[in-house]
């Protein structure tokens, strides 16, 4: 059984996108790019929402993108490497290889991904969380907390949402970043 783990970048005081819907904030880093694209190798599937799945794709559609360098190729093939599974009532169709498009998030569908699973599932995009963490599905939370305080925009967790977390592990990198891991207490 693979477990559901929520990830995703956010600034110190816990928001995803500045109040613009930019994520600029959160510059590249060879080594959390490093450590990030090993961390994304482990899952077999993500769970995405359009918004996150259209600007995840190009690591797919774009090839002069993975031609930048090592790190970019080898996260070029871990993105591709995995199902993805994109929740949207907007797309017409998906266009990359391993995807598959879903009209409506189903908890019992998710339950069922997670049961058959033999690697983790990620999920990410802040709405599509939500509804995960509503159906208490979330088993962990790997934030990548960058040292910036934005004072508003687009939270990563939502609003009304409690639930304990037991830290599992953490790192610290050189540029001031921390990766959090956390089990969520059910």
């Amino acid at each position: 059984m693979g477990r559901l783990v929520y990830l995703t970048n956010v600034s110190l005081d816990g928001r995803i996108e500045d109040a613009s819907g930019a994520f600029d904030w959160a510059p590249p880093d060879d080594e959390v790019f490093a450590a990030t694209t090993a961390l994304l190798g482990s899952f077999g599937t993500f769970l995405y929402g359009r918004r996150l799945y259209e600007t995840m794709a190009v690591w797919e559609t774009d090839p002069a993108l993975a031609g930048r360098s090592e790190l970019t190729a080898a996260f070029a093939r871990a993105w591709r490497a995995a199902q993805k599974v994109v929740y949207s009532t907007t797309l017409a169709t998906v266009h990359t290889a391993a995807t598959r498009l879903e009209r409506d998030f189903d908890p019992a569908a998710v339950r069922a991904l997670k049961a058959a699973a033999t690697r983790d599932l990620t999920i990410g995009g802040a709405a599509l969380a939500a509804r995960a963490f509503a159906a208490h599905l979330v088993d962990e939370c790997r934030l990548l907390v960058w040292p910036v305080v934005l004072g508003g925009g687009k939270p990563a967790f939502p609003a009304g949402l409690r639930a304990g977390l037991e830290l599992l592990d953490q790192e610290r990198f050189g540029n001031g970043v921390l990766s959090l891991r956390y089990r969520v207490r059910t």
